[in-house]
């Protein structure tokens, strides 16, 4: 149902969406507004702390670069087949190709990917012991990785801020009024300026989250969406936004 047909059902929204847009400065606080909707999303999904299973930052690293065209679900069956072979850089580095692009094949674009967490592991070797580095500039010299993965390791592996912007969260946080851009890094540079810190993790997970199971891409379900009243997709098709 379209967020018209589901805002007819109920005047209140309409109520809502009039003080909302009203023009006051503590209406269109974009601080407050990116509160309640955290507030919301958290009662509505709890803590997200990742889609990916992992047990260690090489775990997570190889997952995020297998993730790339295909679900979590499909990367989380295969990593535990893959790390048993495989547990740390040094034997994915020394591994032989046809082998890891067996384990992966489910995940598609196998044969590329197998190169991407082959070269990523032998980089990791040779110049950082072995270990996932923490700067944005290190980890995107790894094979594979762009900012939106390298912005994962540092939220989850390290605990730093991070804007984690895929498609999912993209276009929730256009939707709602938040960025215009439609290419990942441009977004990702427009919202650092408007999310404060403290919520830049938070929300990545919890927005993403929202995207993947209400706010579709062709049929958003916007009668079981939680930020209904706070979304100007919404507002604009009740024509109370231009």
């Amino acid at each position: 149902m379209s967020p018209t047909a589901c805002l007819r059902r109920s005047n209140g929204y309409k109520k809502e969406f009039n003080k909302l847009y009203s023009g006051s400065e503590e209406a269109n606080s974009l601080h407050r507004k990116l509160q309640e909707i955290h507030r919301r999303l958290v009662a509505e999904y709890g803590s997200i702390i990742s889609f990916l299973d992992y047990n260690s930052p090489f775990e997570l690293l190889i997952g995020v670069i297998l993730s790339a065209q295909t679900t979590d679900l499909q990367v989380n069956k295969v990593t535990p087949v893959l790390f048993a072979r495989f547990p740390d850089a040094a034997a994915l580095a020394a591994a032989a190709r046809s082998e890891v692009e067996d384990i992966i094949k489910s995940t598609g674009f196998y044969r590329s990917k197998a190169a991407h967490i082959q070269g990523a592991a032998a980089v990791l070797v040779k110049e950082f012991h072995g270990q996932v580095p923490q700067s944005m500039s290190a980890l995107t010299t790894l094979p594979g990785v762009g900012r939106k993965s390298a912005n994962v390791i540092r939220s989850h592996v390290f605990g730093l801020p991070a804007i984690i912007v895929d498609t999912h969260f993209g276009r929730v946080m256009r939707r709602l009024g938040f960025g215009q851009a439609t290419n990942a890094d441009a977004l990702e540079r427009e919202l650092l300026s408007v999310i404060p810190e403290d919520l830049q993790s938070p929300l990545s997970m919890l927005v993403n989250k929202h995207g993947r199971v209400v706010c579709l891409s062709r049929a958003p379900r916007c009668c079981s969406c939680v930020l209904l009243d706070l979304c100007e997709h919404a507002a604009k098709e009740q024509g109370l936004l231009p």
